[in-house]
C-alpha cells in the first residue's frame, strides 16, 4: 500500500467516523417497563433525554418498584440503542469489526 492510497483510507476513515457520530446524535430510542409505567428516551451514545412516569406507580409505600422500573426501563432502552447502532453500522464496517 502507498502513501497515497493510506491517505485515502484515513480518509474514508474520518468520514465513516464522522457519519457514525452523526448518526449517533440523531437516534432517539425509547424502552419501558412495567407494561408502559416507566419510558426513559435515549440518544444513540445513550444519554438520557426523558423519563415518564405514569402517576399510578408513584406511591411513597413503594418507592423500590419505582426505581427497579426505571432502571429497568433505562436498560431497556440502553440494549435498543446498542442493537440500532449495530444494525446501522453493520454495512459500513469491514467483515470481523465489531463496536
Amino acid at each position: 500500500m502507498n502513501f497515497q492510497q493510506m491517505q485515502q483510507m484515513m480518509k474514508k476513515a474520518q468520514q465513516m467516523q464522522e457519519q457514525l457520530q452523526k448518526q449517533m446524535n440523531e437516534l432517539r430510542v425509547e424502552g419501558n417497563a412495567g407494561g408502559g409505567m416507566v419510558t426513559v428516551s435515549l440518544n444513540g451514545s445513550k444519554q438520557v433525554l426523558s423519563i415518564k412516569i405514569d402517576p399510578e406507580v408513584v406511591s411513597k409505600e413503594d418507592v423500590e418498584m419505582l426505581q427497579d422500573l426505571i432502571v429497568a426501563a433505562v436498560n431497556d432502552a440502553q440494549r435498543k440503542a446498542d442493537d440500532e447502532m449495530k444494525s446501522k453500522t453493520a454495512g459500513m464496517l469491514p467483515p470481523g469489526f465489531n463496536l
